[in-house]
């Protein structure tokens, strides 16, 4: 290997050393260098995908508190419906349990029109079930979303002055105790494939680097064996010089 070779040679490794990395450029391994492109790009969609799977629990975890505080209204408005049933109360004592529940009915219904999530609803039936990019290939699951609209519950002016069921009220807290078990077990699959996927991207990052970083004690080793030979070539070019000039003046040229 000629001197040009060596400095070549040991430009390159001096080049590594300070990346840190073994591939930079194609001509250093071509396939290497296309196998660790695919796993970047792999891994930046298992990132993304992570991303997304974190957004889609956000969603259910709006979803599972607006499904909570309505399965408590709920909850009262049952109550006061037994309080309501009783024969001792009179129609003025109705009227006043009624006017609570109006209140609580109202509170159900503003929070199946007011949830959102980046400006989208998610509890008035208005809006189609959330994709949730979930696999690095754009692929995924779907999040339900709900209508807890006092309508869709049955219950839109229950009223307890009158002739009332309170079995409307025991329907609509099933439908949101339904609703609230769905969503529970929603966001247990995204959290089982946020940790697949920060999982598999580590595994593919760690897979990356055995591909792409450089063994720095070899490199090390192999740039010090490099300028040994240059500094053996380098003397040998000066010993040679030497002896051509002592062999030039023997003879008096």
């Amino acid at each position: 290997m000629g001197i040009s070779a060596l400095n070549n040679n040991a430009n390159s490794i001096y080049g590594k050393i300070a990346s840190g990395l073994r591939i930079r450029t194609a001509a250093d391994d071509a396939a290497g260098l296309s196998i660790a492109n695919i796993m970047k790009r792999e891994g930046n969609g298992l990132d993304a995908a992570s991303a997304n799977i974190q957004d889609g629990i956000g969603v259910a975890n709006i979803k599972d508190g607006a499904l909570g505080s309505i399965q408590d209204s709920l909850h009262r408005i049952h109550e006061l419906s037994i309080k309501a049933s009783n024969s001792l109360y009179g129609q003025s004592e109705k009227q006043m349990i009624q006017d609570e529940i109006d209140q609580v009915l109202q509170n159900i219904q503003d929070i199946a029109v007011g949830t959102q999530f980046n400006g989208m609803q998610l509890m008035d039936g208005s809006m189609a079930d959330m994709h949730i990019a979930a696999n690095a290939d754009g692929r995924g699951m779907q999040i339900q979303m709900e209508n807890t609209t006092l309508k869709e519950l049955g219950i839109d002016g229950y009223n307890v002055t009158g002739k009332f069921d309170i079995r409307d009220i025991e329907n609509a807290m099933e439908k949101v105790t339904n609703a609230r078990g769905a969503t529970g077990a929603m966001t247990n699959r995204m959290e089982h494939a946020y940790n697949s996927n920060t999982g598999n991207s580590l595994e593919m990052v760690k897979s990356r680097s055995r591909i792409e970083d450089l063994d720095v004690p070899k490199a090390v080793s192999e740039q010090k064996k490099n300028k040994l030979l240059q500094d053996y070539k380098m003397g040998m070019m000066r010993k040679k010089m030497q002896n051509d000039s002592l062999v030039l003046k023997m003879f008096g040229m």
